[in-house]
Order: structure tokens, then sequence, then C-alpha cells
């Protein structure tokens, strides 16, 4: 009977170690369960296969020049000069010298990412601008020789292309879902060090760095505590998905090294910049037509001043000036007005306005909301580019100026005494001709940039048909001698 008893007793501790492991087991499945619902999975090796064969290293070159520089003179070396009193006293005074320098070459690394098996990779502008030789190394130490498509120095982005296919690519994220607190990624070649990956969480969203006179004029950043340093510029922010959610492009910090934070450009700031890159040349960018910032940033201001203010609300866009003409105008916003709404979307900072006018073009329609004295008004309006109308912006090449030409003769430079130029040496029907710009005529500055080759010209050119005002002011020489400037138009 007592051995029959043990054994019940026995079977009865199986079962309830049973019944206990059960409900240990089920207990922690639940919390497993609220983890991964509540939580982020902290395993990132998924992004990271997927993020690393898509990001590629960068070398930029830019090759040694000779240059003709301004040099500051002393008035008492140029008086007395190298053997006593007899030196030249008109040559110098004080004043200038013209000397020719040689530039040394320059190198530098950053990194990009691919976006299509044809090889077309994003980065930041500021990686590849200047460029005479860029070089794109993969992730299997393929080498190749790349082209820039398009920069865009405004949002600091930029396309450059190699010749090749099949290549791996990374799935472009929507950066509106990112969440603050979720598992990032940043993805790049830090130092010159290749494929390297660090981990952190998004900081901040529509993140603008004010009072930075090097960072972009357009800027709504990703702000991540992941590390990013010199040479991730132009890398990948990814999420735990193994998506591209951002462009690394900055860091933040008095040492030039990582202290706490970094910037991403948002993906949907991306799409439309590369879009209009490859499509067109240029960036087709829609605006408002306004100067102002962050409500609280004036209201605090005025505090400073020992003046309060009551705009009717804390956040939304201070107005401080609307351009005559544009679309702000048109929708009745005037100065001290503050902008609160665009297409149901609540704006509190000007990042975020700024953010949702770059997935714009010219000729899309909007409805803005704004404070007129505390009253609040919605309007429909039409969005404009920089030069006041819808149209799309295209870059102009010199085929709108319908004239050739020559950098400047040895025999011309002495005759003239200058050192640098083109001349014109055929003029057809085009904006030169238009200008007033016969066949001789030396352009020596356009739009104040010295012009001492065909390709200074071009660049020129290219810049201000897309800028606000598409003209040239071209300053030079006619074969006499007579200096002389002309305005050029180089858009319709």
């Amino acid at each position: 009977m007592k051995k029959h008893s043990n054994l019940i007793l026995t079977a009865m501790c199986v079962t309830a170690l049973a019944f206990s492991a059960g409900s240990f087991m089920r207990v922690n499945a639940a919390r497993n369960a609220e983890s991964s619902v509540m939580g982020q999975p902290v395993d990132l090796t998924y992004a990271t296969d997927k993020a690393l064969p898509a990001v590629v290293h960068i070398k930029y070159v830019q090759n040694s020049k000779i240059q003709t520089v301004d040099v500051q003179t002393d008035p008492f070396e140029d008086f007395f000069g190298p053997f006593g009193f007899f030196g030249n006293p008109n040559q110098g005074n004080g004043g200038t010298q013209k000397r020719r320098v040689q530039t040394p070459k320059r190198e530098a690394t950053g990194s990009g990412v691919i976006i299509s098996q044809d090889g077309y990779i994003v980065t930041n502008n500021h990686v590849v601008n200047g460029a005479d030789e860029l070089t794109v190394t993969l992730n299997d130490n393929r080498e190749y020789s790349a082209r820039i498509i398009g920069t865009d120095p405004t949002t600091d982005l930029a396309v450059i292309k190699i010749n090749a296919k099949n290549l791996p690519t990374l799935p472009i994220g929507d950066s509106d879902k990112l969440k603050v607190g979720e598992w990032v990624l940043a993805v790049g070649n830090p130092y010159n060090l290749s494929s390297t990956v660090t981990a952190g969480i998004v900081s901040a969203k529509a993140r603008s760095l004010s009072g930075r006179e090097d960072g972009p004029s357009v800027a709504s950043f990703i702000q991540t505590d992941a590390a990013i340093n010199p040479g991730n510029s132009g890398g990948a922010l990814v999420n735990t998905k193994g998506e591209l959610v951002g462009i690394n492009t900055m860091l933040y910090s008095q040492t030039g090294s990582y202290s706490g934070y970094g910037f991403a450009i948002p993906t949907t700031i991306m799409n439309k910049v590369v879009s209009d890159l490859k499509e067109y040349g240029t960036v087709q960018r829609a605006v408002l037509g306004i100067r102002g910032g962050d409500v609280l940033d004036y209201i605090n201001n005025q505090k400073e001043k020992d003046k309060q203010v009551d705009l009717g609300t804390n956040e939304g866009v201070y107005v401080d000036s609307v351009e005559d003409g544009s679309s702000a105008a048109s929708a009745g916003v005037q100065k001290e007005d503050v902008i609160v709404n665009i297409d149901d979307k609540k704006i509190t900072k000007i990042s975020e306005l700024q953010e949702y006018l770059s997935k714009k073009r010219p000729g899309d329609k909007v409805t803005i909301t704004y404070l007129h004295n505390k009253v609040k008004k919605s309007k429909a309006i039409t969005l404009k580019n920089t030069q006041g109308n819808t149209k799309l912006v295209k870059t102009a090449d010199l085929d709108v100026l319908g004239a050739s030409f020559k950098p400047v003769s040895k025999d011309t430079k002495e005759q003239l005494d200058i050192t640098f130029g083109l001349e014109v040496t055929k003029v057809e029907k085009g904006a030169i001709k238009d200008g007033g710009i016969g066949s001789g005529f030396i352009i020596m500055y356009a739009n104040d940039k010295p012009i001492k080759t065909i390709a200074d010209l071009q660049e020129a050119v290219k810049a201000a048909s897309t800028s606000k005002d598409p003209v040239l002011i071209i300053k030079g020489m006619w074969p006499t001698g007579k200096q002389d400037y002309k305005v050029v138009k180089v858009s319709e």
C-alpha cells in the first residue's frame, strides 16, 4: 500500500511540475508576444545583410591645376625691391599682383547607395562636387569609374552612374513612416574603412540645423544617434526591414568626429530629387514665396527684446515677408501671418513645410491654412517655381547662346595685358547676339565668376538658367582694349 502511495505521490508531483512548466511557458510566450508587439527587434543582421552589398565606397580626385590669383603685395618690398632702393614704385604700392600658382591634388572619400541594377547611385553633393575623377568600389571590391548625372546643392544630394548591370540594390522605404525611437543602421565607409555598420535609434524627425552655413538650404533631417563620421557621407540609413530610409549627410560635432548625433536626408526628399535629376538634369522646385521661421523662435526672440506677442498659436511658420506675385501672395498671406496647415498636414515648424514642398513641382496645387490676426483662413493655390511661373525649369546648354568660343591666344593676352578669357569667334541667332555681343569680344567674367575655359562658361549658363534671375551679366573686353559688360538672357 505504501508502495502504491509513493507511486501516486510521484505521479502527482510530475503532473504538478508539468502544469507549472506549462504555465511558465505560457507566461513567457505571452511576454515574448507582448515584447514583439510593444518593442522592436534588436537583431539587425537581416538589415545588415541587405544593406552592405548596396552601399559603395566613393573616391574623389581633383587634379592639380595652374590658377592665376591676386596676391596682396607689400608696399615696402615693392618700393625698395630685392636690390635696395631701386625697385619699381609703381608695381604694387600695397595693392595686388597676379601670380600663377599650382593647386595641390586633392583626394577624399565618401559613400553612396546603389538604387538601380543598371548602376545609378545616390550620394551627397559635397562628396562629388568639383571632382575630376570618381572611382566607385563595390562591397565585393569591383571598381568602376563614375560620371555625374546631376547634383543639387540645395538638398546636398547627387546622382552618379557606373557602367554595370545586375547590381545589388537597396529597397527604398517610406521615411514618413519612421517613428522616433525606432532602430536604424548607418552603413558607409567612415575614415576610409569599408563596409562599416553602426546602430542607433531615430532621435528626432524634421530636424533643421539653423545657423549652419555649410549645410543645405532645404533641410528637414532625420536625426539619429547611430554613429556617423567623416566618410559616412552619402551612405545609407536603413530600417530593421532592410529598407533605405535616408542618406547620411552630416554629423553634429564640435570636434569633427561623432559625438552623439548624425543627420540623414529622408527618402521622401531623395525620391523627388533623384527623379528630377534623371529626367530633367535639375530639380523642379516649387516654392510658396515667403521668408520666415518657426513661430516659437520668433516668440522667444521677441521675449528677449521684452516684447510680448500673441499670434494665436505657438506652433507653425511665422511669415516675415511675402514676395510679390508669389503663390503665397495669391492666397492672401501677409507679413506676421502664421502657416499652420498644408493639404491637411499639420505644420509645426518650417522644416516640415520645406519637406512637404520638396515633394512638389511647379504647377501642383495645394491648400494652405494660415492664421491672419489669429483668424484661420484656407486657400487653394498653384505652386510656382523660383522664376515666378509654373513651367518646368530646364537646364540650358551653350547652344542657347548661339555662338562659338575659343580660349584667348597667347598673343592676345600679351597685347591686351590679360591672363584669361574666352574669345567669341562666331555669332549666329541666339542669346549672345540678342545681348549685343559680337565676334572678337573676350568674355572674362559671367555673373562675377572668371571664365577661363568653355567648361566654365557652360557651368555659368547652367547655373543661371535654373536661378531666380536667368541672366548672365558678362564682363569682358573688345579687341581694341575697351572694357564692356552685357546682359544676356539664357532662358525663355
